[in-house]
Formats: structure tokens, C-alpha cells, sequence
């Protein structure tokens, strides 16, 4: 059974926000969440029961919510997946003003961690580390969402011996087959993602075999039930970093006091990754993603191949020792190291060098160039001995040449627009050397342009 849902479609509004503090096409498609679609030039999400959708320019983030309206009719479905229980036709969209009151500016502002100023950290990271500063500059604006730590959990189970975009169509299958249906936009359905008990049910191992989870089922199977019927309710809420709520979870406010009300020790990083170590199919680095991505835990930093792989290359771990594999204690190193020169949010850091050293982002990384081909005229002298008259005999010969410049991809334009409103013409003397006339010469504006090119380069 299932309720015919409509949605409602809040107008655009928008946030005053630079791309050094928040660049969504990086950060959205860096490993961290992987239920946001690209359709066209906007992103989209359901995030706490509304289909969120964001632009972006260099000064301000554009948001709009796709809220689900119920209606009175009710569609009978005999499919056992809230999938079909709600088609993708039973959605009438329609727009309306600001109807969630500022809540999704609020969402948004918690889900981004905006209250840290993520220019000030990148300076304090290029200052303790040569390596930051060196990658940094072509990687502004990757923040640490703040996720749901169900849904990390579950995700970055996913994520062994598993890449970003398989991981997102296995993120994808498990909330189309398990998670209800909120809306659609642009001719695409977008489901939530499935709570515990919905994951906990007889049958699910075997179905998510089916749907090609491999070994990765039984895990996501035994850690929803072991959370959804021997956990507490609130238990993966306990293991978040109080100075790091969700949105529906205020900070509490009296001091030892847990987010359920019980009095408690409050959560330690290194608790709740050892707590979390208890769940099946869950590793050191899987706890670590979980605690830095969806508990708030911006210390802790997860250790897999890349990170492995940068320790090894620009830090001199595994050099001239007799280990080079990651065993724990190395795992336990790496992460002290970061956390050493990078601070109380090493992971934050450790996410950007992340970043940098995905072959996905490899052209993100380096300058794209590109030879524009432009036409100057060459004048050649030579000189005769005339074996009449034992004179000297001087010749001029002027010939068109192609010359090969190369620029960055911006500056493209640049010279061609120069070819263009040079009148004058670049003069080369050959005698003992080539000589570029100064003034006024075609080639010294070129040679400009492609000194800019490689000094953009270098500070890149």
C-alpha cells in the first residue's frame, strides 16, 4: 500500500557564499555522500524528507526544496519495495514561495558546517604543511558534510574494495528498493534513504545479492539488524561529537548530558571508533569515514589506499623501513601524523589531499593548455660577395611563418583577439642571432602571454 503523493517546489533563494569557503562540484563528488544527482547544471538530494536542489555561482549558493504533499488517494501496490508503492507519475509539481519558512537555510548551513571558516583553515594547513600548500590552491572550497551517521555507516560499508561510482549505484539501489519515495524532478524519482528496520527484514541479504552487493550484503544486512533490535534507538546518536549536532539534535545543554537525556560520559572520538568496530563488515578505515562524515569527528582520518599512497609519496611513510604494507600500527601512525600538523580537523585536511590524488579530479589538478597557431612575417638578410666588382651585396628576403604559442585554455582568446589588432609587423634579423624587434612587435606580445601562461602555472 501507499499514499499518491504531489510535491511542492519552494522558488530559489540564496546564501552569500564564496567558492574558497564552499565549491560544490568538488566537495559533492569527493567520496563523501554519494546520493546527489547532477542533472544538468544543478544538484539534488533528499535531505531530512525534502528533495533539496543547489546551483552555484563564484558569490552565492542557490537552494530550492521539493517538498511531498500526501493526498487523499491511496494506490494499492503489490510490490513489497516502497520503490513502487508510489510511482513516479503520482507527483504534480508546482511552485510556491519560501513555504519551509528558512528551514532549509538552516538545513543546508548545518548539513555544509558553514559555521567554520574554511578560508582560515586552509591557511592555517598551508602554514604546518609545505604539501598542503602545494595541492591546496587547485582544491579550494571541499568541506566535511555533516551527514546522517546511518546513512554514512551504511555507504562506506559499500565502499570496500568498491570505487565512488559504484558505491553510488549501490547507495542508489538501496534507497530506490527500500527508501520512500519523496518526488520527482527533471523526470527523475529520488527516494530517502532507508532507515535501520528497513534494512533489517528477512530477505534483504539475498535481495541485495541479487541487485550485485556481493559479500557486502550480509554486512548491511547483520549491522541494520544489530542497530535497528539490539541498539538502543538513539545509539548512533550517543557516538556523535557534541560539538557537532545534526539539525534535529541540538546540543545538549547540560554538561555529561548525551543527546538522548541520560547522563553519561559525553562521546570521545576514540570510543565511538571503537564502538562502531563492533558493527560486521566494519574496519578501522570504515569507522574512521563514519566518525569524520557522519558523528562530526573532524580528528579522524581515514586510512585507505590514497591516503596510503600520499603518506608513502609526501610524508616518507613507509621509506627505508622494513614495513610498506598498512598494518594497524602504521594505520594508527599515519592518522597521529596528520593529526599532528593538521590539528583538531586533520580530516578536513586530509580530504583535500584526498581529493587531489583521485584520477577523477587529475585534470582539476594540472593547467590545461592548449597551441593556438598564429601567423608572423620573417625577414631574412644575407650577404653576397660579388665576384665582379669584389663588392658586398646585401639581401632582404621577408617570408610569412606559423608559430606554435602555448597557452592556458582562457587565454585562447587572447591571442587570437592580438593577432587580430596587431597591424604591425614582427621583424626577425638574422645575422649572428635572432633578434625580436621590441617595440610594438607581435611575437614580444605573444612571448608576454605565454610568460603569464607558465607563471600562472608555477603559482598553481
Amino acid at each position: 500500500m501507499g499514499t499518491q503523493k504531489r510535491i511542492t517546489t519552494t522558488g530559489w533563494q540564496k546564501l552569500p557564499l564564496s567558492l574558497a569557503e564552499l565549491c560544490i562540484d568538488t566537495t559533492l563528488r569527493c567520496g563523501q555522500s554519494f546520493r546527489w544527482r547532477q542533472i544538468n547544471d544543478e544538484w539534488h538530494c533528499v535531505l531530512q524528507g525534502r528533495i533539496v536542489s543547489l546551483r552555484q555561482d563564484p558569490s552565492h549558493l542557490f537552494y530550492r526544496a521539493t517538498w511531498p504533499k500526501p493526498a487523499s488517494a491511496v494506490l494499492p501496490s503489490a510490490s513489497p519495495t516502497p520503490s513502487l508503492s508510489i510511482p513516479p507519475s503520482a507527483c504534480s509539481p508546482r511552485t510556491v514561495n519560501s513555504e519551509d519558512n528558512g528551514d532549509t537555510a538552516s538545513l543546508l548551513h548545518n548539513y555544509f558546517a558553514l559555521s567554520h571558516s574554511l578560508s582560515a583553515l586552509y591557511k592555517q594547513w598551508a602554514t604546518t604543511d609545505a604539501n598542503f600548500a602545494q595541492r591546496a590552491p587547485s582544491f579550494t572550497g571541499i568541506r566535511i558534510l555533516n551527514q546522517d551517521a546511518w546513512e554514512a555507516l551504511v555507504a562506506f560499508i559499500c565502499s570496500s574494495n568498491n570505487n565512488i561510482s559504484r558505491i553510488s549505484q549501490m547507495v542508489q539501489k538501496l534507497c530506490t528498493h527500500y527508501g520512500p519515495y519523496i518526488g520527482t524532478v527533471e523526470g527523475e524519482p529520488f527516494h530517502d534513504f532507508p532507515r535501520p528496520d528497513a534494512l533489517a527484514s528477512s530477505g534483504v541479504e539475498a535481495h541485495l545479492r541479487e541487485l550485485g552487493f556481493g559479500y557486502r550484503a550480509k554486512y548491511i544486512a547483520d549491522t541494520a539488524r544489530i542497530v535497528a533490535k539490539e541498539r538502543p534507538a538513539d545509539w548512533l546518536r550517543a557516538l556523535r561529537n557534541p560539538d557537532s549536532p545534526t539539525l534535529d539534535a541540538p546540543r545538549a545543554t547540560t554538561p555529561g548530558e548525551t543527546a538522548a537525556g541520560n547522563a553519561a560520559e559525553p562521546a570521545a572520538y576514540r570510543a565511538a571508533h571503537e564502538a562502531l568496530l563492533e558493527l560486521a563488515g566494519v574496519g578501522p578505515k570504515v569507522a574512521d569515514c563514519v566518525c569524520l562524515m557522519g558523528l562530526g569527528w573532524g580528528e579522524a582520518v581515514p586510512v585507505d589506499t590514497h591516503v596510503w599512497q600520499i603518506a608513502q609519496r609526501d610524508y616518507q611513510f613507509g621509506k627505508g623501513g622494513k614495513t610498506k604494507t598498512l598494518t594497524k600500527a602504521m594505520y594508527d601512525a599515519v592518522g597521529d601524523h596528520f593529526r599532528l600538523i593538521h590539528g583538531p580537523k586533520a580530516g578536513w585536511a586530509q580530504s583535500v589531499l584526498f581529493t587531489a590524488n583521485l584520477k577523477s579530479f587529475a585534470e582539476q589538478a594540472s593547467v590545461k593548455k592548449a597551441e593556438v597557431l598564429v601567423k608572423v612575417e620573417e625577414s631574412q638578410e644575407s650577404v653576397s660577395l660579388s665576384t665582379v666588382t669584389g663588392k658586398r651585396k646585401r639581401k632582404i628576403v621577408a617570408k610569412e611563418k606559423a608559430v606554435k604559442v602555448e597557452v592556458e585554455d582562457d587565454q585562447c582568446t587572447e591571442v587570437k583577439n592580438l593577432v587580430r589588432r596587431t597591424t604591425r609587423k614582427t621583424m626577425v634579423t638574422t645575422r649572428s642571432a635572432p633578434k625580436v624587434e621590441e617595440e610594438g612587435s607581435q611575437a614580444a606580445e605573444l612571448k608576454s602571454v605565454g610568460t603569464r601562461s607558465k607563471r600562472r602555472k608555477t603559482q598553481a
